[in-house]
């Protein structure tokens, strides 16, 4: 069961999903992320013909609140049609980590929804503190 903020997000995601551009695939993903300001970006998945360069709804919303300038991400939501929640793909978890968002919510349209951290969809990630 989502709580209010939760809800709001993922009434975000599935608004932003509309949005999506997806010539090829046709499957429409939404994501919305709440910054620590309180603001909350949102991002659609847009695909192109070369796949390489598709860029994933979950990276856009991530992308969207950097460039406005945001650092501390809290909570981010994920939606897509299907029966079960939808889950971000490893570029996506590896963008999730790198700003440790500590909270990802995971759902589909019809509000199913399961929750995870970005240490459980993403192990032993490679951050910085590999490069050192």
């Amino acid at each position: 069961m989502m709580d209010a903020l939760e809800k709001e997000l993922w009434q975000a995601a599935v608004k932003v999903r509309q949005n999506a551009y997806t010539p090829y695939s046709r499957f429409k993903v939404g994501a919305a992320v709440l910054a620590a300001s309180g603001k909350i970006y949102t991002g659609c998945n847009i695909e192109n013909a070369s796949y390489g360069l598709t860029c994933c709804a979950e990276r856009n919303a991530i992308f969207a609140a950097v460039c406005a300038g945001e650092r501390e991400l809290k909570l981010l939501c994920v939606t897509a049609e299907g029966e079960l929640p939808v889950a971000p793909c490893g570029a996506c978890r590896q963008v999730i980590a790198e700003f440790a968002i500590p909270k990802i919510i995971m759902t589909n349209l019809q509000g199913s929804a399961k929750t995870m951290t970005a240490e459980e969809l993403l192990p032993y990630s490679f951050g910085a503190a590999s490069m050192e």
